[in-house]
């Protein structure tokens, strides 16, 4: 099962953010290189969260789910330029490079791109094409993301063997995974993408495994987790549905007054106490 892929090419722009805050979960079909200008930007893997802020490279690696937010410093908005890297366009610089045939996980959902005066140079020169508009003219993006896979892959060698590797996700351990990522909204069939199955298979093995129909346990854990960030953490509801991997705060409350036999602002009003 491949995930919905977009057109094979290139894109760098420019993203401003006035808001408090934006949040956004989701799964690239392509890798992103993005450099903060102003602002911050967190990203959550499962549950461990990186923040990044002026100054930092990064790289949000494909297929990998996470959950996004920006926000805006006290004096200036949310300010990065984002640059999609093409599988096509990575398979011909990496041709002839040594890459591995896999890579882990987690060495992508660390620190920062290594920083490095070529990186200051290259973001630099992107400014003025943004002072005219949003987005990089379309002839010069192959030219500037193969500049940026030069840079990468004289001062951070860590990033070209992913860049480097190609291939749909190999079968994972399911146990795992779910557990670690129950908390984000995403249909089945990106949930058995991710994990090496289709969704038949994923299915049939979750069954095996938690002796519950993927649908019923995930509620029961997003609700419980919520339930936690109510009574323990003191949150809010308005805070807490969307990190527990609610749509909107309507559906929360009612999944959670019929779980539990009292709506979440009771909670907050202080009505009630109990525990899971």
């Amino acid at each position: 099962m491949k995930l919905p892929q977009a057109k094979d090419k290139g894109k760098v722009f420019m993203t401003c953010t006035i808001e408090q805050k934006h949040t956004w979960e989701n799964i690239y079909p392509q890798h992103i290189l993005a450099h903060i200008y102003s602002g911050e930007l967190t990203i959550t893997y499962g549950f461990r969260t990186l923040t990044f802020v002026k100054g930092d490279t990064l790289l949000v690696p494909k297929a990998q789910l996470s959950r996004s937010v920006k926000t805006p410093s006290e004096a200036q908005p949310f300010k990065c330029v984002s640059m999609s890297l093409p599988e096509e366009q990575l398979r011909e610089f990496y041709q002839g490079r040594t890459t591995l045939s896999t890579w882990p996980e987690d060495i992508a959902k660390e620190r920062p791109v290594t920083p490095h005066p070529l990186w200051t140079s290259f973001f630099s020169s992107l400014l003025p094409y943004f002072e005219m508009q949003d987005e990089l003219p379309e002839d010069l993006v192959p030219i500037k993301i193969n500049e940026a896979l030069t840079i990468i892959d004289h001062v951070d060698k860590r990033l070209s063997t992913i860049l480097g590797t190609f291939g749909e996700p190999g079968k994972i351990d399911l146990k795992k995974y779910m557990e670690e990522h129950y908390m984000y909204n995403l249909p089945l069939e990106k949930f058995a993408y991710l994990t090496g199955r289709s969704l038949t298979s994923f299915k049939a093995d979750f069954k095996k495994i938690f002796n519950k129909t993927p649908g019923k346990w995930l509620m029961e854990k997003r609700l419980e987790l919520a339930h936690h960030k109510l009574t323990t953490e003191k949150k809010k509801a308005t805070a807490v549905y969307l990190s527990a991997g609610f749509e909107n705060l309507s559906h929360f409350s009612f999944a959670f007054k019929k779980a539990f036999g009292y709506s979440p602002s009771s909670i907050q009003n202080n009505q009630h106490f109990s525990q899971l």
